[in-house]
């Protein structure tokens, strides 16, 4: 290990700054509601849930996460290939093996999120060092470097904070030694906003994380994840819909408002900060409204007559198709209507002997379309990545 001291220009915390519109700047009052719009809406779309389609939803939702946020990055990985290397189905192709690999690695930390993994705010400095280093501990090898500019290769060290310079684009990022101090002024001041502040500091945290560029790699991917943590905290998004679906959706446009959001105050007009107060309104505006048209998207996908609909119609279908028995539909509209199946109850509902029921729920759970934690748990429906095309339309490219 290097006993050279990190290089530290002695930038005060003040660079970073503004990190969210005062309440007093002309641009505070849209944003203000657009997080109230989204506090809304996000609350809308969970209580129109029932809690038996809410727990298979997230998980579902925690593929299209990495999926997108992936895919920001140039690394395309089908949700559907996803989906098999969680059932620890890879790639025989190496360069693909590694992509499902990272995804896995993704999913694993977000899912930690999800159960309660953070013990303090998303931005602490602590626990960005520790989403990173889960990140990173699941990783191939061979996604572990990072080539520099000069095409030299440098170590990806998981959850360690950069010891060189580095710069994106036209940005030059602050010097390795201020990125503690930096991240300690975000974390308190993004930590003491109220119920609409909390909001828009996901927001504007987002753009202030990825331009403090606290690791040497994995900044876009880590910086996501924080904002998800953060959603969930501050709208109660409770994993049902995906930032980084929309991100990437209008991914030229997301990665031009990041680079805006680096420009320097405009003169006196633009806040007080040492940054533009405006760039950085635009990004926050651009970010919520991205995020309250996914939720508005998964609203229209997930009505539950219409979902209903769309599953029965699958369904109807592959018992035509021979896939599926007799049956398979009266167990998948129980599922739907009461969230599970005991398989006691399965023989007196279908009409059948106990052997031609347990066959109907098999032919359903090795289609995905019900899952069970052992052979005698009762069944939970369950929304597989593979029949996201017939079962939730738009939610995934096709392929």
């Amino acid at each position: 290990m290097s006993t050279h001291p990190i290089a530290d220009k002695g930038e005060a915390i003040t660079v970073v700054e503004p990190l969210i519109p005062e309440e007093a700047s002309k641009h505070r009052a849209h944003l203000n509601d657009l997080a109230v719009d989204l506090a809304s809406l996000s609350s809308g779309l969970r209580a129109s849930l029932p809690e038996a389609v809410r727990a298979p939803l997230a998980n579902l939702v925690r593929s299209m996460n990495c999926y997108y946020s992936n895919l920001i990055e140039g690394h395309n990985t089908h949700p559907i290939d996803i989906e098999r290397a969680l059932h620890q189905d890879f790639s025989a192709d190496i360069e693909k093996r590694n992509l499902q690999l990272e995804a896995v690695a993704h999913i694993e930390v977000q899912r930690w999120i999800d159960a309660g993994g953070l013990t303090d705010h998303p931005l602490a400095p602590d626990m960005l060092r520790e989403i990173h280093r889960r990140f990173c501990e699941n990783l191939p090898p061979e996604l572990l470097v990072v080539r520099k500019p000069d095409g030299s290769e440098a170590p990806i060290v998981p959850g360690t904070f950069r010891t060189d310079f580095v710069q994106i684009g036209a940005h030059v990022a602050p010097s390795p030694g201020a990125v503690s101090r930096l991240l300690a002024h975000m974390r308190k001041m993004y930590g003491a906003q109220g119920r609409s502040g909390a909001i828009l500091a996901t927001a504007c945290a987002h753009h202030r994380l990825v331009w403090v560029h606290p690791f040497v790699d994995l900044n876009g991917r880590v910086s996501r994840m924080v904002a998800h943590a953060m959603l969930r905290d501050s709208v109660g998004s409770e994993g049902l819909w995906s930032a980084s679906r929309g991100l990437a959706r209008r991914e030229a446009e997301y990665k031009q408002r990041l680079m805006a959001a680096d420009e320097p105050r405009h003169g006196g007009a633009d806040g007080r900060g040492n940054l533009s107060e405006q760039r950085l309104a635009e990004f926050a505006s651009f970010f919520l409204e991205t995020c309250i048209d996914q939720v508005r998207f998964m609203e229209t996908l997930m009505q539950p007559q219409r979902l209903r609909e769309r599953i029965m119609t699958w369904c109807k279908a592959e018992i035509a198709a021979g896939t599926l028995s007799k049956g398979a539909d009266v167990v998948m509209r129980e599922a739907l209507m009461a969230g599970m199946v005991e398989r006691g109850a399965l023989p007196e509902l279908l009409g059948v002997g106990d052997r031609q029921a347990r066959k109907v729920t098999a032919e359903l759970v090795a289609a995905g379309a019900l899952k069970a934690d052992t052979q005698r748990a009762p069944l939970h429906l369950s929304f597989p990545a593979r029949l996201a095309s017939d079962w939730m339309p738009g939610l995934f490219p096709d392929g």
